[in-house]
C-alpha cells in the first residue's frame, strides 16, 4: 500500500463577495440595481453634456447677440432651460419609482409567490429578512443619491449665468441637500409597508406610488411653512407677503429632511410590527 506525503487536500477560498440572505437578495434584484446604477450614471452624464457643451453653445450664442445691434432671438438659452428643468425634476422625482419597485417587486412579489414564507422556512427570521430586503437596497440608494446630489449642486452653481429657476422652486430646493435622499429611503420604506400590507404586487405598487405621490405634492405645497418667515414691509405703511430669503435655504431644507424622514421611520415601524404580526 502507497500512502501520498505531502499531498493536502485542496482548501477553498472564500471570496470577499457577500454570502447568505445579502448574497440573494443582490442576485434576485440585480437588474433594479443595474437601471439604477444607469440612472445615476445617466444623469450625471446629462448635467456634464449641459455644462460643457450645450452651455458653451448658449455662452457662445448669447456673446454673439450681444454684439448684434439691437439683440437677437436667443433660443438657446430656452433649451438649456428645458434641460435644466428636466434634469431637476428626474431627480426630485426618482422617489416615485422607487416606491413602486419597493412595494410590487421587492416586497409584494415575495410575499405573493411565497418566496418570503419559504425563506422563513429556512431558518431565517421574517425580521432578519425584512432588514437585508430593506438594508441593501438603502446602501445603493444611499450612494447613488448622495453622487446626484454632489454633482446636481455643482451643476446649479456653475450654470447661474443661464439658469432661469430660483432657489426656492421644489426641485432645486430639494435637490442640492439631503432631502432627496430623505424621500427616496422614505419611498423604500413606504413601499416596504404597503407590500408587506396588501401582500400582491400590483395593488401594492399602487398604492406605494400614491401615497408617495400625495405626500410629495403636500411637502411641495408647505415646506415654506417650517421656518418663520421675514415680513417685509414698503413705503407708505404697506406691506408684502411674507419672504424667504436665501439665507433660510439650510433652515427651510434640513426641516423639511426631518420631516420626511420621520415619516420614514414611522413606515419602517409600522412595516417591521405588521410584519411580526401577521408571521406569529
Amino acid at each position: 500500500m502507497t500512502v501520498a506525503v505531502g499531498t493536502t487536500a485542496p482548501v477553498a477560498r472564500r471570496g470577499v463577495r457577500p454570502r447568505g440572505l445579502t448574497w440573494t437578495v443582490l442576485r434576485v434584484h440585480r437588474p433594479a440595481l443595474l437601471v439604477w446604477c444607469a440612472y445615476v450614471l445617466l444623469m450625471t452624464g446629462w448635467m456634464l453634456w449641459v455644462q460643457y457643451v450645450s452651455g458653451a453653445r448658449v455662452r457662445a450664442e448669447m456673446a454673439a447677440c450681444r454684439r448684434v445691434e439691437g439683440g437677437c432671438i436667443d433660443v438657446m438659452t430656452f433649451s438649456h432651460s428645458m434641460n435644466e428643468g428636466w434634469i431637476g425634476t428626474l431627480i426630485a422625482y426618482a422617489s416615485y419609482g422607487i416606491a413602486a419597485w419597493a412595494g410590487a417587486s421587492l416586497i409584494g412579489r415575495e410575499l405573493e409567490r411565497g418566496t418570503a414564507q419559504l425563506a422563513w422556512a429556512q431558518s431565517v427570521s421574517p425580521t432578519r429578512w425584512l432588514t437585508v430586503k430593506l438594508a441593501v437596497p438603502a446602501v445603493a440608494l444611499t450612494v447613488g443619491t448622495t453622487v446626484l446630489v454632489l454633482v446636481y449642486r455643482w451643476f446649479w452653481t456653475a450654470s447661474q449665468d443661464l439658469r432661469a429657476g430660483e432657489w426656492h422652486d421644489p426641485d432645486p430646493f430639494l435637490n442640492r441637500g439631503p432631502a432627496v435622499l430623505a424621500y427616496a429611503l422614505c419611498a423604500l420604506a413606504v413601499g416596504a409597508l404597503a407590500g408587506i400590507a396588501l401582500r400582491r404586487s400590483l395593488p401594492a405598487l399602487a398604492v406605494a406610488f400614491g401615497l408617495i405621490l400625495w405626500f410629495h405634492l403636500y411637502v411641495d405645497r408647505h415646506w415654506h411653512e417650517l421656518w418663520p418667515a421675514r415680513a417685509l414691509s414698503g413705503t407708505g405703511g404697506s406691506s408684502f407677503p411674507s419672504q424667504h430669503p436665501a439665507s433660510h435655504f439650510w433652515p427651510l431644507h434640513l426641516m423639511t429632511t426631518g420631516v420626511i424622514l420621520t415619516v420614514a421611520v414611522v413606515a419602517t415601524g409600522a412595516a417591521y410590527w405588521l410584519l411580526r404580526r401577521r408571521t406569529r
